[in-house]
């Protein structure tokens, strides 16, 4: 499985002073939704559910994506939604107020075909630094775009360097279980969503993270990537992965809350956060746990939830 992917890390400085809360992910995320709504939205429509354009329209790409009718796969069939090909990272300062002048970067992952679509994204956060952002709409100015250590734009120059997607390798080892114990560290650093039995997990045993990270992937690959279904035995890596121990675990409930301009009502999107460290024969999973470090898991990763980070050790 190979799922093609780019990070670029968005500079903006403030105009107005900006009000902005601790954890800046839904502001973010919700400010870019009805900016991005209004930029690619040809009809204006509030519900794309029966939206004669849906079937081309990006906005519904991007955010409505539905799944098709045969659609069996891990049973999205019953789903609404499949998940969005965009992350976006909020930067992971605690300030809550900028002044003019002040700058501030936040991430931005771009997943499969969505990649192509960087113009529309750009366009949409210098759009959205004119109308505000945060508590009174502070304005900001779109400065540069970042990919690594390379300029690929300007606030002033306005042109895009293009620059070759990325990509996941992701596969497990063969032998799955290659008899070799090691350790791994994951440092959950926003708030870490996941279900397992259709409820949220107060816990982290390895086969749960594993579940997650294979839906999220195998679904961000047949919908927003290539169209088809994973090599390997689904099965045969759940058995596998729960032969892995909890070494160390030092994880706490994070709450936090968003207001959702769409439904009216504020949303619990509390998860775990800390660190945990597994133990066991590791190889056989790398590779699935290095994919989810750059694309996040569980729910609400286009708020910028599920970032971990991954230390290795003998």
């Amino acid at each position: 499985m190979i799922i093609p992917y780019r990070t670029y890390t968005f500079v903006i400085s403030a105009k107005d002073t900006l009000h902005l809360p601790s954890y800046k992910g839904s502001t973010f995320r919700g400010a870019f939704g009805a900016a991005f709504r209004r930029v690619v939205c040809a009809l204006k429509r509030a519900d794309c559910t029966d939206c004669l354009l849906r079937a081309k329209c990006l906005y519904a790409y991007v955010f409505e994506t539905p799944p098709a009718q045969d659609t069996d796969m891990m049973g999205m069939n019953k789903y609404e939604k499949v998940p969005h090909p965009f992350v976006i990272e909020p930067p992971e300062e605690q300030n809550t107020t900028y002044l003019p002048g002040d700058r501030l970067s936040f991430g931005l992952v771009l997943i499969g075909r969505a990649v192509e679509y960087l113009p529309y994204f750009i366009y949409t956060f210098d759009e959205l630094g004119k109308s505000g952002l945060g508590k009174g709409r502070g304005a900001y100015e779109l400065v540069s775009i970042q990919v690594g250590d390379q300029t690929v734009y300007t606030g002033e120059a306005k042109t895009i360097v293009a620059v070759k997607p990325a990509a996941l390798s992701i596969k497990p080892a063969h032998p799955l279980q290659h008899g070799e114990t090691m350790a791994a560290t994951l440092e959950f650093i926003t708030p870490t969503r996941i279900k397992y039995q259709r409820e949220l997990t107060g816990t982290l045993e390895f086969h749960i993270l594993i579940r997650s990270l294979l839906r999220r992937l195998n679904l961000l690959h047949y919908f927003h990537c290539e169209q088809s279904a994973p090599s390997w035995d689904h099965r045969e890596l759940i058995a596998a992965s729960s032969g892995i121990a909890v070494r160390e675990e030092a994880l706490r409930w994070h709450d936090w809350e968003r207001y959702s301009a769409r439904q009216g009502t504020k949303m619990k999107m509390g998860g775990l956060v800390g660190n945990i460290t597994y133990e066991g024969d590791l190889a056989g999973f790398m590779s699935f746990i290095r994919a989810g470090e750059v694309l996040h898991v569980g729910k609400g990763t286009s708020f910028g939830l599920g970032k971990y980070r991954l230390h290795e050790s003998a």
